[in-house]
C-alpha cells in the first residue's frame, strides 16, 4: 500500500497524519472539475461510425473524419487546455465487432503544477473480436510540481487488433525545466479475454535522481507502444525499422550521442516498443513510422499520418 504524509495545522500545533495514497487522491478530486467521455464505435457495413457518445464536463470530440473512407478517425478535445490538481478525466472507448477506429488528440495533454493536490485520469479501452483500435494520443506533459494519478486499462477479445501508445514528457524540455518536484503514479494494464497479459506501473517522485539517471538515462521523455502480434516475423520487422530510425536520428543531429533509444520485445502476443528521447516530435515520428510499416504488413494498406499532427 502506498502511503504519503500530509500536515494539518490546528491553531498553533501541526499534526502529521498518514493516509493511503488512494484516499488522499479521492479527497483531492472530490470537489474538482469532473469530466467524462464514453464512446462506442460500430461497423455500419460501408464504414465505422460513432454509434454512441456520452459526455459531461470539459471533454468532447470533433466530427469524425474518414481519410481512408472506412476507418473512423476521432479527435479527443479538452477545451480548458490543461489539467490541474483536483480535476478528473474519465475516458472510455469501445470498438465493436469488425469496427475500425483511430483516436488521437490535436495536441499534448498538459498537467499543470499544483499545491500538492492530485489530478486523476482514467482511460478504459475495449476492443472486440474482429475490431481494430488505433489509440494514438499526443504526449502528456507533466509540469514541475504536478501531482497526477494516471491509469489505463485495455481489454481485448481474441482476434482484436490494437495499436496504442503513451508518451510522457517530464518537465518542459524547451524551457530547460526538469521534473524536480511533484509526484506521478499510475499503471497500464492489458487483458486478453479477461486474462491479464501485462501490467506496467510507475511511481515517479520529482527529483528522484536514481530514476532520472538510471531509469530515464538522463532523457526527458519516454514512450511505450503496444501492438497485438504473436508472429516472430513482425517483431523482426519492427526491430529492423527501429535500428534504421536510430541511425537516422544520430546522423540528423550530427552527433555521436543518441537522440533516441529504442527497443522492442514480444510477450504474450504483444510487441512492446520502448523509447527514450529529448523531444516529443522524435518519438511521435518514430512510432508513426512503426505504425505505418506494421499496419501495411498486417492489413495490406499503409495509412497516412493524421493531419492534425502536422498543425
Amino acid at each position: 500500500m502506498n502511503t504519503i504524509y500530509s500536515l494539518s495545522k490546528a491553531g498553533d500545533t501541526t499534526q502529521a497524519e498518514s493516509l493511503p495514497l488512494n484516499e488522499i487522491i479521492e479527497q483531492d478530486i472530490r470537489d474538482g472539475w469532473q469530466a467524462e467521455l464514453n464512446l462506442t464505435f460500430a461497423d455500419r457495413g460501408d464504414r465505422t461510425v460513432l454509434k454512441h457518445r456520452q459526455q459531461s464536463g470539459p471533454l468532447a470530440v470533433q466530427r469524425s473524419l474518414y481519410p481512408d473512407g472506412k476507418t473512423c478517425h476521432t479527435y479527443l478535445l479538452h477545451p480548458p487546455g490543461g489539467v490541474v490538481g483536483g480535476d478528473t478525466l474519465n475516458i472510455e472507448a469501445t470498438v465493436e465487432n469488425s469496427a475500425h477506429a483511430l483516436i488521437t488528440t490535436p495536441g499534448a495533454t498538459k498537467f499543470y503544477r499544483s499545491n500538492n493536490k492530485y489530478a486523476k485520469q482514467k482511460q478504459t479501452l475495449r476492443v472486440k473480436k474482429g475490431a481494430r483500435l488505433e489509440w494514438m494520443p499526443q504526449e502528456n506533459i507533466f509540469f514541475p510540481n504536478a501531482h497526477v494519478r494516471l491509469d489505463t486499462e485495455i481489454h481485448l477479445e481474441k482476434g482484436a487488433q490494437f495499436w496504442g501508445w503513451e508518451m510522457h514528457c517530464f518537465g518542459r524540455s524547451a524551457q530547460n525545466e526538469g521534473f524536480e518536484h511533484g509526484h506521478l503514479v499510475g499503471k497500464t494494464e492489458i487483458y486478453l479475454d479477461n486474462q491479464r497479459l501485462l501490467t506496467e506501473g510507475f511511481d515517479f517522485h520529482g527529483g528522484d535522481n536514481l530514476l532520472i539517471d538510471m531509469g530515464l538515462l538522463g532523457f526527458s521523455m519516454m514512450g511505450t507502444f503496444y501492438i497485438t502480434s504473436d508472429h516472430q516475423q513482425n517483431l523482426e520487422l519492427v526491430q529492423s525499422l527501429l535500428l534504421s530510425i536510430k541511425q537516422q536520428a544520430v546522423t540528423s543531429k550530427n552527433s555521436s550521442e543518441p537522440a533516441l533509444i529504442l527497443g522492442a520485445t514480444q510477450i504474450e502476443g504483444l510487441i512492446v516498443i520502448r523509447a527514450l528521447g529529448y523531444w516529443s516530435e522524435d518519438i511521435l515520428q518514430a512510432f508513426g513510422q512503426v505504425w505505418q510499416a506494421t499496419r501495411s504488413h498486417l492489413c495490406g494498406t499503409t495509412p497516412d499520418l493524421p493531419r492534425i499532427w502536422a498543425t
